[in-house]
């Protein structure tokens, strides 16, 4: 009896710490390359909070009032206002982290919180809202974790991929799921990104600028965006588009904007008919610049350009805003139209100088400029040209709705609004001010 006893005393025992065992020692079938990856990058995961102050309405800026029941006022209390999203430690020794721009946009505090339960506050040190990519420097931060930038050229569709982030506050979630597509592009009120990473592994508020991994644990990609019509869409910038911007952010000048050395227009249904188009769509080649990357690559006049990198061309502003999502060195695929038949072309965008929008602004819009004493002065006038209302001694003040101090922006709204058939100017005359239409 006392034999029997001992064995099921001890059979009790073992039951009892078997669990305690396995906790304390996993086994090695549960340590998957997923475990192993979120062990190695977690640390270096940052949930950000960006706040800023919130005055109120126009009306109550100006005044510094808000209206109560009653018709009282009382003085407006300024409201915080505070946004959360995530982001990766790229460079511990500098406290360099990469994010989406418009997680921090308009934020005047950051702050930054890491795994270990550490917070420090950070600062842009650079932001390119057209790649939706910001870089954040933390400082007061001894040597932080990091991860090295990967490489997104040989991401496969249907290989398994991470993503860590800051979902509804949920502080380092981990979500797993496959590569779904390459190459997509999505459009916002802003403009347009391309050549984003589909993936299913789930993406919510928060997880914005938070880490896409591959299972080696490798940085693939920035998680940007979600398709709000349905569950498993979602959207990441690949790490080496990222990995360009940051580089000319790093520089000190920012992105140089880029262009192919194409005029356009729209195919609206009367050109698509001319062109005997099935419907209109696309932008049609007007003129090809002499030794452009276009023109190396043997686009002429007439051709019809429907498609950038599988982003799909609607009108004129949507071949501006892919332009506008290019990076230097990237190569870049052009579906067109010529007399029927379509052709695929690769060339590689050239840096769109100040020097060659003024020259070709002075073809375009009619009028030259010059900087005098911080203001933009009209220099000289083609009264046969589109802008010979203006006058040599003008001062420049805005255009397309944005205020202009020096060439450069002037040049940069250029840019912009260069295919538009029209685009407006705020001019400053003897001392009057009025809004004025370029109708080309």
């Amino acid at each position: 009896m006392s034999r029997v006893f001992f064995h099921l005393a001890l059979s009790l025992v073992l039951s009892l710490a078997l669990p305690a065992m396995i906790l304390a020692d996993p086994s090695q079938k549960r340590i998957t390359p997923v475990v192993q990856a979120v062990r190695a990058v977690a640390p270096a995961v940052i949930n950000i909070t960006s706040s800023h102050t919130e005055v109120g309405t126009p009306l109550e800026r100006f005044f510094g009032l808000e209206f109560e029941p009653f018709g009282r006022f009382s003085p407006r209390q300024p409201r915080r206002r505070s946004s959360l999203g995530s982001g990766i430690i790229v460079d511990g020794k500098r406290g360099l982290a990469l994010t989406n721009a418009h997680v921090i946009a308009g934020g005047d505090e950051i702050r930054v919180h890491l795994q270990d339960g550490r917070d420090f506050p950070a600062r842009v040190k650079g932001m390119e809202p057209d790649f939706d990519i910001a870089v954040l420097e933390i400082y007061d931060a001894p040597e932080l974790p990091s991860i090295p930038l990967g490489d997104s050229s040989d991401i496969m569709p249907g290989e398994t991929v991470i993503a860590i982030g800051n979902p509804f506050g949920f502080n380092h979630t981990v979500t797993t799921g496959v590569v779904s597509a390459l190459n997509r592009s999505i459009r916002s009120g802003s403009g347009m990104l391309t050549d984003l990473i589909q993936t299913d592994a789930a993406i919510n508020p928060g997880n914005s600028g938070g880490p896409l991994l591959n299972i080696d644990g490798s940085l693939i990609g920035i998680n940007t965006a979600i398709d709000a019509r349905g569950e498993g869409i979602g959207f990441a910038i690949p790490v080496n588009k990222a990995k360009r911007v940051m580089s000319g952010m790093m520089r000190g000048h920012g992105l140089e904007p880029l262009w192919f050395g194409i005029m356009v227009q729209n195919v609206d249904p009367a050109v698509a008919k001319a062109l005997d188009l099935r419907q209109p769509g696309g932008v049609l080649v007007r003129e090809t610049i002499k030794n452009s990357p276009a023109n190396k690559a043997g686009i002429v006049p007439g051709d019809v350009v429907m498609r950038v990198n599988n982003a799909e061309i609607r009108d004129s502003q949507d071949y501006i805003n892919i332009l506008r999502n290019l990076s230097e060195g990237e190569k870049v695929r052009v579906d067109l139209l010529r007399e029927g038949k379509r052709y695929d072309l690769k060339l590689e965008p050239a840096p769109f100088t100040d020097q060659e929008a003024a020259a070709l602004m002075e073809r375009r819009w009619g009028f030259s400029a010059r900087e005098k004493n911080g203001k933009v002065i009209v220099n000289s006038v083609n009264k046969n040209g589109p802008a010979n209302f203006l006058v040599k001694g003008d001062i420049i003040r805005g255009g397309g709705g944005e205020q202009i101090k020096d060439l450069k922006e002037l040049y940069q709204i250029f840019r912009r609004w260069r295919m538009s058939q029209q685009a407006t100017l705020f001019i400053e005359r003897d001392g009057r001010r009025y809004y004025a239409r370029i109708v080309i």
